[in-house]
């Protein structure tokens, strides 16, 4: 199990949101940010915004040595505030070049773009996805344009029913994709790792999802980072012990980066130890 730390990007600052609340106003001609300005309903829930910029997140995981991290673009293409998030992810991956994938509005039209600007990886979810199911040509043209090797697919899900089921369009739209060790299966052959956040109890830091974890755990033919819900040691070693080891792990909002109580260097130590028992 490694660390992979994050770098979620929205309006233009590194923050740590509750990832269910971050929606499109309804018939609303202007940015969400305005809502959230203006205190209105459905504003963005955010749990810590930082005073330092992208790059610097970027240049401390270089010196402490983690690679495999993910900025993940929070505002759509075309949306206000953009084109601030995305300087601020073009400078976080100049800051440490194939260190860190990128996520967030990617297509074969972009993603060169941001391999080019040093990122390892690109991270893909609604650009695969028409009509609720898998577009295997969409996908197909991501592996043409950046190759298996340098593809991430974000399977992020949201339990119904008992059952959990990928989402989209910034996690908000369910799918009719249930994760499932056969669909693991089947997406591997176009992907090198997966990034898999339980948007119900992501940025809650409320314990993570047991359920999700051990289906993860008994699968792990690729590498498979999870986020979602760690709170506390108690947290990471759940997900080790219901992830048999396999999965790698996201903290976010309990990070004491982002105002948490869990210390950056005592969260890689406990891993270090954890891999070298």
């Amino acid at each position: 199990m490694e660390f992979r730390p994050c770098i979620d990007i929205h309006n233009g600052k590194v923050k740590q949101i509750v990832g269910s609340s971050l929606k499109e106003p309804d018939n609303h001609p202007t940015s969400q940010t305005q809502a959230v300005c203006q205190g209105q309903p459905g504003a963005v829930v955010e749990n810590f915004v930082a005073k330092q910029d992208a790059a610097y997140f970027a240049r401390l995981y270089k010196r402490s040595g983690i690679r495999g991290g993910h900025v993940i673009l929070l505002n759509p293409p075309g949306s206000d505030y953009y084109q601030e998030t995305k300087a601020q992810a073009l400078a976080a991956l100049a800051a440490y070049p194939g260190g860190l994938q990128v996520g967030g509005g990617i297509t074969p039209e972009n993603a060169f773009q941001f391999l080019e600007a040093g990122a390892s990886h690109v991270i893909v979810t609604s650009y695969v996805f028409q009509n609720g199911k898998i577009h295997y040509g969409n996908l197909d043209q991501l592996v043409q344009a950046v190759g298996k090797k340098r593809l991430v697919l974000d399977l992020s899900c949201r339990r119904r029913e008992g059952r959990y089921y990928i989402v989209t369009d910034r996690w908000q739209k369910f799918t009719e994709e249930e994760v499932t060790t056969g669909l693991l299966d089947r997406l591997s052959g176009y992907a090198d790792e997966f990034l898999i956040h339980a948007v119900d109890v992501e940025g809650k830091a409320r314990g993570i999802e047991t359920g999700l974890v051990r289906l993860l755990g008994e699968w792990g033919r690729i590498p498979v980072t999870y986020a979602g819900g760690i709170g506390s040691f108690a947290d990471l070693k759940a997900l080790q012990m219901y992830g048999k080891n396999k999965l790698n792990v996201t903290i976010g909002s309990a990070l004491d980066l982002f105002g948490g109580p869990m210390p950056y260097q005592e969260v890689i130590q406990e891993l270090e130890r954890n891999a070298h028992p």
